[in-house]
């Protein structure tokens, strides 16, 4: 397991892009919340390209800051704020950074993120189709590659119990965000998977009302390289998956939301 986490935590990255820093603190942002493969690498890609919306990367994850941006790169959530106010920020003073559950937990006793962060809007990441981030999330961790300007370096092998465990993962970190806006009362922006793949201007726009920027910004084409991994494989296998353990007699257990891989 140490071995899955490891690997999620070096794939879960957006190519790093040039960026025009800002010196002083951002004063407004965003974070886009979601879980792996939901979309998120392509979607921060496309954030970043406007030039306007800051540069969402996981600031809170410093080994991974260090291999693809800034080898001095701190593991000090303090230090690591800095770096979403200037290294995470556009010129005109938005700032942005991608939130997994477990990036949340990391930082949480060392700060309070919203009174860090000022501004602070919630942008809520999610794929509609669980199945297929299941699939996605299982076949990245078999191959090793996390994006599509990656080449693999695994073989990847249909395991219906492996999918099955990270339907329950997917579940997890989804009904964690729900769980997180229901306490605190806050009405993300909420934008699926489905949506951005269809319309990605649209959804950018959307990111860009939030924040009260006028005119929306453009996406800069030149700047996105990555592209959807799914492929025939990934068909066969939801077909497969289905037809094996798609008993409709039965409603799944709560244990498999109770592990945390």
């Amino acid at each position: 397991m140490r071995l899955i986490a490891r690997l999620l935590s070096r794939g879960t990255q957006p190519a790093s892009q040039p960026t025009t820093e800002r010196d002083a603190p951002a004063t407004r942002g965003y974070a886009v919340c979601g879980a792996p493969r939901s979309g998120s690498n392509y979607f921060c890609e496309v954030l970043s390209s406007t030039g306007v919306l800051g540069h969402p990367r996981e600031y809170f994850n410093g080994a991974v800051r260090r291999q693809r941006d800034d080898p001095t790169y701190p593991d000090d959530p303090q230090a690591q704020i800095g770096r979403i106010l200037t290294m995470g920020a556009t010129p005109n003073g938005v700032y942005a950074l991608k939130l997994f559950p477990g990036l949340f937990d990391t930082v949480a006793p060392h700060l309070k993120l919203t009174e860090a962060l000022p501004n602070l809007t919630f942008v809520r990441l999610r794929r509609d189709d669980v199945l297929g981030q299941a699939i996605s999330w299982v076949r990245s961790i078999q191959s090793r590659q996390f994006r599509s300007t990656e080449a693999a370096q695994g073989e990847i092998r249909y395991d219906a119990e492996t999918i099955r465990l990270y339907v329950g993962q997917v579940c997890q970190r989804n009904a964690r965000w729900d769980m997180f806006f229901a306490r605190t009362g806050i009405a993300p922006l909420t934008i699926t998977y489905e949506d951005l793949a269809s319309d990605p201007q649209q959804a950018v726009g959307r990111v860009a009302d939030a924040l009260g920027i006028s005119p929306r910004p453009r996406i800069a084409s030149e700047r996105v390289h990555l592209r959807v991994q799914r492929d025939n494989e990934s068909r066969a296998w939801r077909e497969r998956f289905i037809a094996e353990c798609g008993d409709r007699n039965y409603i799944d257990s709560a244990d498999l939301l109770a592990r945390t891989l």
